[in-house]
């Protein structure tokens, strides 16, 4: 196998399964297993065999140069940006991985450990940062920008203009109207209609999204 197509996977729960699916899909990488604090060595997820823990990757980082984060942004990201920073300091090359279904302008840009899941579209001149999960069916549409370390769940639609900031989570079939701007550490819940500019961290819900005291 060539070494350089090699890919570790860091955190083996129910997004590491989804995530397997994507890179199987672009024929880019060849992934040789799964670090996880949780599971022990006689595990596999959908084939491929956990090989340790985090304590572990300085060693596996002198034989594989490409490594993933594979672990899910739900209530928190703070385990997925422990991962990526780790896999940064220890100077793994940290992809972007785009399924083979999924639609990504020439005119936009996608920074280094994000994913594009299937069905996503990310619309011409967007920018969308690091460490971000783009899921499945999900909508980026013109001259957006998003942030680093966030979450634009199934299914939601962020209109034209839109700006987010870092460690975002746009709950599943969520939208925003155009021209607004959702600023650092904010979560907006599922179904939400974000009409507004907000700027106030924390947990935003309903339609209009509104912020849960």
């Amino acid at each position: 196998m060539d070494r350089k197509k090699n890919i570790l996977l860091i955190g083996g729960g129910g997004h590491c399964v989804s995530c397997i699916d994507v890179i199987e899909s672009n024929n880019q990488f060849t992934i040789v297993g799964i670090v996880d604090q949780s599971k022990s060595k006689d595990e596999s997820i959908l084939g491929y065999p956990i090989l340790g823990t985090d304590e572990d990757l300085p060693k596996f980082r002198l034989k594989y140069d490409y490594a993933f984060v594979t672990i899910g942004h739900m209530k928190s990201n703070k385990a997925r940006v422990k991962s990526f920073e780790l896999l940064k300091s220890l100077e793994f090359k940290i992809p972007t991985i785009v399924s083979k279904t999924a639609i990504v302008s020439a005119h936009s840009s996608i920074d280094e450990g994000t994913i594009v899941m299937h069905h996503a579209i990310v619309n011409a001149n967007s920018r969308v940062g690091k460490n971000c999960i783009i899921n499945s069916k999900a909508l980026i549409e013109h001259d957006n920008h998003v942030g680093s370390h966030c979450h634009i769940s199934t299914n939601s639609t962020l209109n034209g203009s839109v700006r987010i900031g870092d460690n975002c989570f746009i709950g599943s079939n969520s939208k925003t109207v155009n021209n607004i701007t959702i600023k650092n550490n904010i979560f907006v819940g599922i179904d939400s209609l974000v009409t507004k500019n907000l700027s106030e961290p924390g947990m935003y819900l309903g339609s209009p999204a509104r912020k849960y005291k």
